[in-house]
């Protein structure tokens, strides 16, 4: 699971590992790669659970 701002860069790798199936939660902090808080705006989270892949769009509020 990464995040990516609303110009595609990606900001942080949440989850870089296989899971099996399940529910899960995952909470971001709002940080980047580098440890630095983003600023409010739109952001992307994209899944690719297998050969599939879903980008969802989020909003950061501060």
């Amino acid at each position: 699971m990464k995040i990516f701002d609303a110009i595609g860069r990606e900001v942080q790798t949440l989850i870089d590992e296989e899971l099996g199936e399940g529910v899960y939660l995952k909470v971001w902090n709002g940080k980047n790669g580098s440890d630095q808080t983003v600023a409010s705006g739109v952001y992307f989270y994209r899944l690719l659970p297998g050969s599939f892949t879903q980008t969802k769009k989020m909003i950061l509020m501060r």
